[in-house]
């Protein structure tokens, strides 16, 4: 196997990345990053991928392989462990790398990089639609499971009743009979707040690593005990405390819960230079002096590419000219001081949107299922969208 640190022309910086002087020898930076490229533009999974490339010659010869072999190339957790050693930085270096593979391929001209569009999408945590009567019965659930592992012995787990009530939510939900449904989630709200009452008296009886494992679900608990549908700051997903709800104005998905991510591409030719995700769900618009930072920062390396000058955006980025004073926007809202040219540009603002749904539903955008508040997911499936 090669064990050479350069793919298409990976800096130091990144072949050196999870270096360690003890233990087994590293795999080879080359079959790792490769392994990344292929599991995004084919949208893998870490165990499919690893499959796949035991039975595929082409996969193993991307992958930097002389011969043919008939294996599995690593542990599927070890693309885990990488994607941790990478971090955002080595992510965004690959992005960059690729860039420049493009320009060098002349799949795109550097006078591109001039102008840009800009625009938001969401992209979703694998969690189910939250409900008030399905986060309190998870809850309840899992503070019985929870609570038996530590070794306490529960007054009442509610386990009938919990299921009873959740069936009978769903059926007032979709016949919607508002006022027993209130009824139900009155109940539940009880029966949760019993249970939490009932844990917290008996904590002293739990280990410390399990009463700190306890005291974090207990605190998400009490969380979707209390709060109500008028509420800010609400929990969505008990396992994912990190997730937001944003509304985009779609008529057929009014809200979606999980991170808003913005995309920047070539005017012309569509290709993406940039990736970040924004937990916070801020304006649109406050989003594009980070991003066009990043653009800037990526383009750096990408030789003879100007830094983007003007950018087409849509309307939800108005009202930040100021906070973007190095660039030209152009939006709708300008229209009556547009140039001819300028109107001809704006009507390619629209070329995003395919391109934002190949990222989502051929590379893996569509849906987040890392564990936790990661914000390089994005940027790894802009990396293989143009492959």
């Amino acid at each position: 196997m090669r064990q050479s640190g350069h793919l298409f022309g990976v800096t130091p910086k990144l072949a050196g990345a999870g270096v360690s002087a003890a233990g087994r020898p590293r795999l080879s930076v080359r079959l790792m990053v490769g392994l990344l490229y292929l599991k995004h533009a084919y949208n893998e999974s870490d165990d499919s991928v690893c499959e796949r490339w035991a039975e595929s010659v082409y996969f193993q010869y991307f992958c930097g392989e002389d011969y043919f072999q008939p294996r599995l190339p690593c542990d599927p957790t070890n693309l885990v462990r990488f994607r941790q050693a990478l971090g955002e930085a080595g992510v965004e270096e690959l992005l960059a790398t690729t860039i420049a593979a493009a320009v060098q391929m002349k799949a795109v001209t550097p006078l591109e990089f001039e102008r840009v569009i800009v625009d938001t999408t969401v992209q979703e945590k694998a969690s189910a639609y939250p409900t008030d009567s399905r986060l309190l019965e998870v809850a309840r659930a899992r503070l019985v499971q929870l609570a038996q592992r530590a070794g306490l012995t529960l007054k009442q787990t509610y386990e009938r009743e919990g299921k009873s009530l959740r069936r009978r939510a769903g059926g007032y939900a979709h016949a919607k009979q508002f006022k027993r449904l209130r009824r139900v989630l009155k109940r539940q709200r009880t029966v949760l707040g019993r249970l939490l009452r009932d844990i917290e008296r008996k904590l002293t009886g739990a280990t410390r690593e399990r009463l700190a494992q306890l005291r974090v679900w207990l605190e998400r608990a009490w969380r979707i005990c209390r709060q109500r549908p008028k509420d800010k700051g609400k929990l969505y997903a008990l396992h994912a405390p990190e997730v937001e709800c944003i509304g985009k104005g779609k008529a057929r998905q009014p809200y979606e819960f999980g991170v808003k991510v913005s995309l920047p591409i070539t005017e012309k030719q569509g290709l993406i230079i940039g990736a970040r995700a924004f937990p916070g769900n801020p304006y649109d618009g406050h989003t594009l002096a980070e991003q066009l930072e990043q653009s800037s920062i990526l383009l750096q390396d990408v030789p003879g590419a100007p830094q983007p000058k003007t950018v087409l955006v849509d309307l939800g980025f108005r009202g930040v000219d100021a906070d973007v004073s190095s660039v030209h926007l152009i939006h709708q809202g300008k229209h009556k001081t547009l140039t001819r040219t300028q109107r001809r540009w704006l009507k390619r603002r629209q070329a995003i949107e395919p391109i934002i749904g190949r990222v989502k539903h051929d590379h893996g955008m569509r849906r987040c299922w890392l564990k936790g508040a990661n914000r390089r997911c994005a940027t790894r499936g802009a990396v293989c969208c143009w492959l």
